[in-house]
């Protein structure tokens, strides 16, 4: 008799009713929301604060150059020495005090331009200051030199590359940063949910081990159904647990924000603020306009078909090694030595597709890991967008599909004898051994 879809109940229901399992599912969002938001009122915090700058400038060329903002303001010294500046500065807990010496030469002012201050400045700030100081004394040489500054403004050309493939069909910047994000997103993705869930294999199957639950079951079950049973029904209860973390998470992070009055865009790291930039030089209309055409140009047909194969065939095959690595030990300290093997083609594949499929997707490299199947899923889900030969992707997959065949059956041969072995810390030996029986 099959006894795989009882076990399959068995394991969902046991997970889903588990009382760590319910706290962590609604935990989870809550915490993760919770520090967004901190770091968002942080970042906000820190926006806000208005940094006053004084400047000394023995120079006399600086004049007006610094303006103002909401969060940085200038004072300006006048015939005051440095060593007395630098004394205002520090008791009145000015923020830094810009020091441009008295010199006559434009191209040695710009290598005796000091900054004082109390702690390490912000590099924000620095680069800021830097760039306005060389604009301004390049501008100033230039004036110096006799070069009409009108005439070389005017004579800037700006230069917006338009992209289009051999058949006629345009592209753009956007095009790629699409591809990039939906990549990057699917392959992180994955490779979160086979850690978080096949951890939870692994600790379902060594807690029945330990327990000795598992010489009850293995009576009237076979060990292979048993195994597929426990991780089809973890994966079920992981689906569950992983669509109501999105479900709770979207409707706090629209709800806290308004609640708590924090603006989530104050949040942006410096790479967000550079592609932010480079995103707003096409203008805000075209912008909306390049986003939607990007978005229907991507081949989503065959991305949800692919993800939803590529997701469970590249899961289910890491969740059968950690369903052996379980049965082979007795607590969750022996595993270590087993992890190894199973997180570095995890890792590869992440950086393989970080690193190389952004910059080449059809590459040597990229083409490879795409039909390595310990990397496939990763790397391939990051592929696709770029567009991928369907014969490729079939092949990928079946070379997949394959491996995970061979790998439950293997894993099971482990499960079958580990499974009832007690008080013996399991070698790579021991293991070739077992599936040998």
């Amino acid at each position: 008799m099959n006894h795989l879809p009882l076990i399959i109940k068995r394991e969902y229901l046991t997970k889903v009713r588990n009382k760590s399992f319910v706290v962590m599912t609604i935990l989870s969002p809550l915490i993760m929301i919770g520090l967004i938001l901190l770091v968002t009122y942080l970042s906000q915090l820190n926006n806000n604060k208005v940094k006053t700058v004084a400047i000394l400038d023995e120079s006399g060329v600086i004049k007006e150059l610094f303006e103002d903002t909401e969060t940085t303001k200038y004072h300006r010294f006048d015939n005051v020495t440095l060593e007395n500046a630098k004394q205002i500065s520090k008791e009145k807990e000015y923020y830094g005090l810009l020091h441009i010496d008295e010199l006559s030469n434009l191209e040695n002012i710009s290598k005796h331009v000091n900054f004082y201050s109390e702690d390490s400045p912000s590099l924000t700030l620095i680069s800021d200051l830097e760039f306005k100081l060389g604009e301004e004394l390049t501008n100033l040489k230039m004036i110096e030199e006799d070069i009409d500054l009108q005439k070389i403004e005017a004579s800037k050309i700006s230069v917006n590359i338009n992209q289009e493939n051999f058949s006629g069909e345009k592209t753009s910047k956007i095009d790629s940063m699409t591809k990039i994000a939906f990549g990057v997103a699917t392959g992180y993705l994955l490779f979160m949910f086979i850690i978080i869930y096949g951890n939870m294999i692994m600790r379902s199957v060594i807690e029945e081990k330990t327990s000795r639950i598992v010489e009850i079951i293995i009576s009237s079950v076979k060990p292979v159904q048993l195994m597929l049973g426990k991780i089809i029904g973890t994966s079920l209860a992981g689906v569950t647990q992983f669509v109501i973390w999105i479900v709770l998470g979207s409707i706090l992070m629209v709800v806290l924000p308004l609640v708590l009055g924090i603006d989530l865009s104050q949040m942006q790291t410096p790479q967000q603020q550079v592609l932010q930039q480079a995103v707003e030089s096409q203008g805000s209309g075209d912008l909306l306009q390049s986003i939607f055409f990007a978005v229907r140009s991507l081949p989503l047909l065959n991305l949800v078909i692919a993800f939803v194969l590529f997701f469970l065939s590249g899961y289910l095959l890491y969740s059968s090694l950690y369903a052996a690595i379980g049965a082979a030990v007795d607590n969750e300290t022996d595993t270590q030595q087993f992890m190894l093997p199973i997180i570095m083609p995890l890792i590869l594949a992440v950086y393989v597709g970080g690193f190389t499929v952004i910059e080449d997707p059809h590459g040597t490299v990229s083409t490879i890991f795409s039909f390595i199947p310990l990397t496939s899923p990763v790397v391939m889900l990051m592929r696709i967008p770029f567009g991928v030969p369907i014969w490729q992707q079939v092949l990928s997959l079946m070379i997949l599909i394959g491996t995970f065949m061979f790998t439950v059956w293997f894993a099971a041969k482990i499960y079958r004898v580990g499974i009832l072995m007690y008080g013996k810390k399991t070698s790579y030996k021991e293991l070739i051994k077992w599936i040998k029986y």
